[in-house]
């Protein structure tokens, strides 16, 4: 197996495997952890960015006017006790590297071959969980298998902001 190409980027995550029993409670979770499900106004916002009305409009203060609203809305929800509540996952660790579709554990913590749902804390504006299943490839390293598009833009992101991180750390060595 080629070693992906990778820079460290430390996250915590939870995971745990699939199986036939709870493949479907994963599914589920994965699906309600959406861009549409999770942030209905962001969506909405997309949808108006990509039909140009939005146009004349200043995107930093656009940015913060809605993760002000998004903010009111999880508000309104932990008043109403209709927040959604984060399922807990088994198993815990330390993402160690990531790579655009790898990333590399701290610890040997996976079985080679098998499935797991797992969510990473990525360190993105907004900070959030994101939902992805993934197969180990060695007791260290798995590939991802299914994120979501906002979620893997994102994730991209954050790997190149990391990359120039570490040429920046290698410049000055």
């Amino acid at each position: 197996m080629e070693t992906p190409y990778l820079v460290k980027a430390p996250l915590d995550f939870s995971f745990e495997e699939v199986t036939d029993e709870n493949r479907d409670k994963f599914t589920l979770e994965f699906d309600s952890l959406s861009e549409v499900e999770i942030d209905p106004i962001g969506h909405w916002l997309k949808l108006k960015k990509a039909k140009g009305e939005t146009e004349d409009s200043d995107e930093v203060l656009l940015e913060l006017i809605m993760e002000l609203h998004r903010k009111i809305d999880k508000l309104e929800r932990v008043i109403k006790g209709t927040e959604i509540e984060k399922r807990t996952l088994q198993n815990i660790g330390i993402v160690e590297s990531i790579g655009f579709h790898n990333f590399q554990t701290k610890e040997p913590l996976f079985v080679i071959d098998k499935y797991y749902f797992g969510k990473i804390e990525l360190k993105s504006y907004p900070q959030r969980d994101v939902p992805i299943f993934f197969r180990a490839v060695s007791t260290e390293m798995a590939k991802i298998d299914r994120i979501h598009l906002r979620d893997e833009s994102d994730w991209g992101s954050y790997f190149r902001a990391r990359e120039r991180v570490m040429i920046r750390e290698n410049r000055r060595l």
